[in-house]
């Protein structure tokens, strides 16, 4: 018998390894038909583990609000009942579904009871902890101050482990079925609300989901995806629209390589030390250069030049990053200095940056910001 659970568990485990995203998981409906998570690729979802005789129960009322706010928009809410949590969800699903329409008159789909944590997780919930661990309850809240208090009276280091802490606990992925954020139930859902406003927004998902890629595919970007990026670009606002700037995308494997072999003997032992270097521009296929007047004046309208670029580019599945470093070096290197007149830049212009651009190997998770820097005068 031990054994054939050894297996079984080594068996999830696999699998939640192999996963990439929620799409790669089935689930029970309330039916006990088996749904393959792939029915909701494109949409936004909030999943939700649940219980009816919880304190956070009421919840169901801001859940069903805020499905109704955005369904339209392309959210799903997708909720499991658990009973690992205080015994807080008896009884069948139809029972429980029952419950949920009667009292709070749900409209989204309710799942099979599944566990959560243990050995007899779901796979998927393994997967969602293992995208998403527990970053803690806000003590300054009275809710979150007790649920630390409970848990940490039960375990003292409960905080360091990624298991579902309690009923209402709740993940949210993205449109391409990344896991980009878990709320605790103690969070506010005004902060879900915001940021499920912000996916089910193609742009502002978009944005919010750029990073700076430094990884990438040994595939080239196709060059009509380039003649519509650099389009986005030069639409950029421009002051008066003057328009101070000159581009160059490199295209050419070959210059790209050769200029490369320069900087790889110069710099012998940082190459050496990084084992995933491919090349000086962060490892990408492609380069896109701005230029902008010698004299100065068009910085500004370069930096928004770039924006649109770059989100461009994250829009069609691209990865890119913003460099200034190799700039430095080309421009103090006179063996490098094939590379710039390659470029064929005006004389009164000069290279500001470059966009290393491609199809990304890596998805880089987001960096804090300083929410603290921002002030409204009212």
């Amino acid at each position: 018998m031990k054994k054939i659970l050894f297996c079984l568990l080594a068996m999830t485990t696999a699998l939640t390894l192999s996963a990439q995203t929620v799409y790669d998981f089935k689930v029970k409906d309330d039916l006990g038909q088996e749904v393959p998570l792939s029915n909701y690729k494109g949409k936004v979802l909030l999943i939700v583990n649940t219980a009816t005789r919880c304190g956070f129960t009421p919840q169901y009322n801001e859940l069903q609000a805020i499905y109704e706010k955005y369904h339209a928009e392309g959210l799903e809410i997708l909720d499991f009942p658990c009973n690992q949590f205080g015994q807080q969800a008896p009884g069948s699903i139809q029972e429980i579904h029952q419950f949920c329409t009667a009292n709070f008159n749900i409209g989204f789909p309710q799942f099979d009871k599944i566990d959560v944590n243990g050995a007899n997780a779901h796979p998927l919930y393994t997967y969602l902890k293992s995208q998403q661990g527990f970053g803690g309850f806000d003590t300054a809240d009275e809710r979150g101050k007790m649920m630390d208090g409970m848990l940490r009276r039960q375990d003292a280091d409960y905080d360091k482990k990624s298991d579902i802490k309690w009923n209402f606990t709740k993940f949210l992925v993205s449109r391409d079925g990344r896991v980009i954020k878990r709320y605790e139930p103690t969070d506010k859902m005004s902060d879900i609300d915001a940021d499920i406003q912000i996916e089910v927004n193609p742009v502002l998902s978009n944005i919010m989901a750029r990073r700076s890629v430094r990884k990438y595919l040994d595939k080239p970007v196709e060059h009509e995806k380039l003649e519509v990026i650099i389009k986005a670009g030069i639409n950029a606002p421009s002051g008066m629209n003057r328009q101070p700037w000159v581009i160059r995308v490199v295209e050419d494997q070959q210059l790209i390589a050769s200029v490369n072999e320069v900087y790889k003997q110069e710099n012998a032992e940082q190459v050496k030390r990084d084992k995933d270097f491919k090349n000086m521009f962060r490892n990408a296929p492609t380069l896109i250069c701005v230029c902008t007047p010698v004299n100065g004046g068009g910085e500004l309208d370069a930096g928004l030049l770039g924006e649109n670029i770059m989100l461009a580019a994250q829009s069609m599945g691209l990865g890119t990053c913003c460099l200034g470093g190799p700039v430095r070096w080309l421009l103090a290197n006179e063996k490098a200095r094939f590379f710039l007149q390659r470029l064929d830049i005006p004389a009164d212009y000069k290279l500001n940056y470059i966009i290393a651009i491609g199809y990304p190997d890596e998805q880089p998770a987001p960096k804090p910001r300083d929410a603290s820097k921002v002030k409204y005068i009212k």
